[in-house]
């Protein structure tokens, strides 16, 4: 009987791939944490391990770097869960020695089960099992597009007698997203960056919680959210100098939008593959490019331009999702063309975004006069951006499922 360990922090998460794989025929041990997990490594002696990147006390990185340095474990097969947005992380995670590496928001207990098996039977995969769209060893440089997560006959896991993954996701919700929002609390009203990147961790973790919970329990727009919030919490830990007034509106902005979501997982799924047109209006090429790719790491499709008077024209012949705009641009500037759009009958309600450098009271009070919906002040950090597009876009396919 082949043995498989899995080192994952989340146990509804760790409950679920357990239950699955002693189903299989695997025999199966779970830690909680990265020293367990390294502790167990060596009385188990498993066959394979299924890990989780973010962990206490040991984070999955470097614990994979214990194990290749040791001879004994440098064939030991090793599958990863990131975060989607991570890529730098992802790539450590390639360099310390993974095997395969799926996102948690993206990929479906059937897919992991189907790796696993193709791993420990060494014969080919049906399909190969999607990674995230990050380069590995394997991958020679090239993508691949993971699939929608789906369950088999759509019918969920049982996590224990008589509880679906669905059922115990709800249960502890409200207790991560109540503790989410005290770490938020204190975070702004913090002054020490040592406080900061704390905190920023134990949200962190809190987030990683939820996104992978969320896929499995078939609550893809709470997953999305929390997948990006994930991210940009884990990048603030490091950067805490990058806690701004803004930093801490988009999280708390997440983090209340999950809530919502959660109250409406049924209506908030029902118009989740529609497509979604975003503009985005700047006159410097390297911000729309920073824009541009921010909204692409959230799989955002988005329309650039660098002439406010030919955005104009633009928004008055197509419907646009989300709308960002720069405020100090020639020929007309943001806040005016933000009024002008706000007469469109079709406009009345669209989000519009500042992304700006004016980061100063009378720049915000412009553009709320202007009828902006928000602020961003550059410079941003590329997931934060990402966050706030996607808590915009999901916010409106809510109301657009709910009318």
């Amino acid at each position: 009987m082949k043995k498989v360990l899995i080192i994952e922090d989340d146990q509804l998460v760790s409950t679920v791939y357990s239950n699955k794989l002693t189903n299989e025929g695997y025999q199966v041990q779970v830690a909680d944490d990265g020293e367990a997990g390294l502790a167990q490594v060596s009385a188990f002696k498993p066959d394979l391990i299924l890990l989780d990147l973010i962990l206490p006390k040991l984070n999955g990185v470097d614990l994979m770097k214990q194990l290749r340095a040791n001879p004994e474990y440098e064939q030991l097969p090793i599958v990863v869960f990131s975060n989607t947005y991570l890529s730098n992380v992802i790539k450590e995670a390639w360099k310390a020695g993974a095997t395969k590496c799926f996102s948690k928001t993206n990929s479906s207990p059937k897919q992991i089960i189907d790796c696993i098996g193709s791993l420990l039977n060494d014969t080919p995969m049906a399909g190969e099992a999607p990674k995230l769209k990050m380069a590995g060893p394997e991958a020679a440089g090239k993508k691949t597009v993971a699939e929608k997560p789906k369950f088999e006959g759509n019918v969920p896991v049982p996590v224990v007698q008589g509880e679906t993954p669905a059922q115990a996701f709800r249960e502890k919700f409200p207790g991560v997203l109540s503790n989410l929002r005290n770490l938020h609390q204190q975070l702004a009203k913090s002054k020490s960056l040592d406080t900061h990147a704390r905190l920023l961790r134990e949200m962190c973790f809190k987030i990683n919680a939820l996104t992978g919970g969320a896929n499995l329990a078939g609550m893809i727009s709470i997953s999305r959210i929390a997948d990006a919030l994930e991210a940009l919490t884990s990048e603030l830990q490091f950067k805490p100098q990058s806690v701004t007034p803004s930093t801490l509106r988009t999280i708390a902005s997440a983090v209340d939008f999950l809530d919502v979501l959660f109250k409406r997982d049924n209506v908030s799924e029902s118009h989740k593959n529609e497509p979604v047109n975003i503009l985005v209006v700047d006159d410097e090429l390297i911000s729309r490019r920073a824009v541009t790719h921010s909204l692409e790491k959230a799989k955002l499709a988005s329309q650039d331009v660098d002439d406010p008077i030919a955005a104009l024209k633009l928004v008055e012949e197509n419907t646009y999702d989300l709308i960002f705009l720069d405020a100090d641009m020639p020929g007309m500037n943001g806040f005016e063309l933000c009024a002008k759009i706000r007469t469109l009958p079709a406009y009345k309600k669209t989000p519009v975004v500042f992304v700006t450098s004016l980061n100063d009271f009378e720049a915000r009070a412009n553009s709320t006069m202007a009828g902006a919906n928000d602020f961003i002040a550059k410079p941003f950090l590329f997931v934060e951006l990402a966050v706030k597009a996607l808590v915009y876009i999901l916010r409106g396919k809510l109301e657009a499922a709910k009318a």
